[in-house]
């Protein structure tokens, strides 16, 4: 299989050597992490973890966009925190990017991420396979 990648010029740059999605044959799109690093000045923005939930959110959108997808496409979420105590503000930002039916959703306490981050985010979504919804 030949990787096919997502690149998104809107969307910070990758901080070491990977792409910023990939796409499966089956429609499926994996995304990688995204921190809160705004994408104009390549630095991870002040605030607290619910204005880096916010810009986190923005950077996947935009790079769901460059898909031809959505946040309505995605299947899976993998939230990772630095501190379970933000569990909370995480939360209250991602019930208002998220409706029902909600994605599936893994959210795990790490000793770090990159740039002194307090949230990285990753994300799987189903496109369309040859014109054909596969869902």
């Amino acid at each position: 299989m030949t990787r096919s990648t997502i690149t998104d010029p809107h969307a910070p740059k990758p901080v070491g050597p990977y792409s910023h999605g990939a796409r499966g044959t089956d429609g499926s799109v994996f995304l990688s992490g995204q921190t809160p690093i705004d994408p104009t000045t390549g630095q991870l923005i002040d605030g607290d973890v619910a204005a880096q939930t916010a810009q986190v959110f923005a950077n996947l959108t935009s790079v769901l966009a460059s898909a031809n997808l959505s946040l309505d496409d995605v299947v899976k979420v993998n939230v990772y925190l630095i501190d379970m105590n933000d569990f909370a503000a995480m939360n209250a930002v991602y019930a208002t990017v998220f409706t029902a039916p909600y994605p599936a959703r893994t959210t795990v306490a790490v000793a770090g991420l990159p740039l002194g981050a307090r949230v990285e985010i990753e994300l799987v979504a189903m496109g369309q396979l040859n014109g054909a919804d596969p869902r």
